[in-house]
């Protein structure tokens, strides 16, 4: 079975992260910037949530809050979901469908070391699905080794 391990070994893993205490603004530059969808928060060095374009828009635009005063403390989510490098990729895959969540912070022994998205368990899910039908019409020709 396919593990975030796998996933992690193809990606160039770097986790963005912003401090709490910075603005909603500057994050949302920075995720702009990067082209990404969520920050993982960092209070002095420990996890303290994560901030989503979804968490922007709900509480930060829907709410009138001006982006540029707002601390990212304020409007980030602090239960966050995570899973660890061993976790299976259909378990992430059901987690994040029913959590309806797009982004799992990855730990290790408590530390962060990776993150992955709905988009990555998409594609290995597409490479896995291909790798099948190869594999079935090697057998169907008979091009099996």
């Amino acid at each position: 079975m396919p593990t975030v391990q796998s996933i992690l070994n193809e990606k160039a893993m770097s986790v963005h992260t912003v401090a709490a205490d910075a603005t909603v603004h500057d994050a949302a530059c920075l995720m702009n910037e990067r082209h990404i969808g969520s920050l993982m928060v960092l209070d002095q060095d420990r996890i303290a949530g994560i901030l989503t374009e979804r968490d922007i828009m709900t509480r930060v635009v829907a709410a009138s809050r001006v982006p540029e005063q707002t601390p990212v403390r304020e409007v980030m989510t602090e239960d966050i979901l995570s899973c660890t490098p061993g976790t299976r990729l259909s378990e992430a895959r059901h987690v994040m469908r029913e959590k309806r969540i797009r982004h799992l912070p990855v730990l290790k022994q408590g530390q962060l070391v990776g993150m992955i998205s709905i988009g990555d368990l998409n594609i290995a899910e597409n490479q896995e699905l291909e790798q099948t039908i190869h594999h079935m019409e090697d057998l169907l020709t008979g091009n099996v080794f």
